[in-house]
């Protein structure tokens, strides 16, 4: 049974990858455009999967979502319509597409729960990502009503990990920090970090979120969304001194309150998780970020950013 992944040399996509599955066919940029719809038929022509992990996407941290809006929006639906569509078409029985809890309403009562979704506007900081991966929700789910497809939604926590985008700009806030930490050593300069430190964020290692991927395409076949994430939250400003600490980063640390510090925060409910899967253990957040500190050095300077 033949498994396609698209974004495999994304963060999650990698991590897939390195777990080292049976069957599986990684497909990049390389393979085909997923915004074109021809090029998209033809890798799944050529593939001729059973299964698909759909992880391709345009993604970006504050930064990135407030410059690009309208080419994460437009981006987006292009990449989910067409990627769904070729499955269909194509006679894929399971697929498993990945949202981010982003997505969720800017004011929603907590914890996060699918059923909230489409309660609200999302945080203006990422309203053209969020509203372009609310309706891959609705796609999913108006396929699973129409045509009776086995195809359902994971919503990750805030993933880090190896072959993160490390961009200063416009990466994701943990290794956008790692990467200014590191050049920040080097230079013996202080970093600044956007926000006041005060937001609370649910962080969860790529590894994790790749194994329970392989866990979904094998045990979940549910119309709504399941919430992958441990469920501790931790702040801006704490995070940033565990990283320094695992980094020995005693230069000084700036908190620009002129920046925005995004949504306060959006603790998730994880109850369906852990009665589908209670055995599933996640990997400390000092552990994750010291594998993530590890392979960023070995790395560098080949990296995304």
């Amino acid at each position: 049974m033949v498994t396609l992944v698209t974004g495999s040399n994304g963060l999650v996509g990698s991590a897939v990858k390195a777990l080292n599955p049976s069957e599986y066919f990684f497909a990049t940029r390389k393979d085909a455009d997923l915004m074109d719809f021809e090029q998209t038929m033809a890798l799944f022509s050529k593939v001729k999967p059973q299964r698909v992990l759909h992880l391709a996407a345009l993604v970006g941290g504050i930064g990135g979502n407030s410059l690009n809006s309208a080419d994460y929006f437009m981006g987006n639906l292009r990449i989910n319509i067409n990627t769904l569509e070729a499955a269909r078409l194509n006679g894929v029985e399971r697929l498993i597409s990945f949202m981010s809890t982003c997505v969720f309403p800017d004011k929603v009562d907590y914890p996060l729960t699918p059923n909230t979704l489409h309660f609200g506007p999302p945080h203006p900081s990422n309203f053209g990502y969020a509203y372009a991966k609310r309706m891959l929700e609705v796609q999913t789910r108006a396929y699973r009503s129409q045509w009776g497809l086995k195809y359902s939604i994971a919503i990750p926590a805030n993933i880090y990990g190896p072959n993160d985008n490390f961009n200063l700009k416009n990466g994701h806030v943990i290794p956008s920090l790692i990467h200014k930490m590191y050049k920040a050593k080097l230079a013996n300069s202080p970093i600044e970090v956007w926000g006041t430190g005060k937001s609370l964020r649910e962080f969860v290692y790529s590894e994790d979120i790749a194994r329970l991927a392989i866990w979904m395409l094998d045990n979940y076949d549910d119309p709504d969304p399941l919430i992958l994430s441990n469920s501790e939250e931790f702040s801006i400003k704490s995070i940033v001194q565990t990283l320094a600490n695992l980094m020995d980063f005693s230069g000084e640390i700036i908190f620009d309150s002129s920046k925005p510090d995004g949504q306060y925060r959006k603790p998730s409910d994880t109850k369906i998780l852990k009665v589908l899967n209670p055995k599933f253990k996640f990997m400390t957040i000092e552990e994750g970020f010291g594998r993530t500190i590890d392979w960023f050095i070995n790395s560098y300077p080949s990296i995304r950013a």
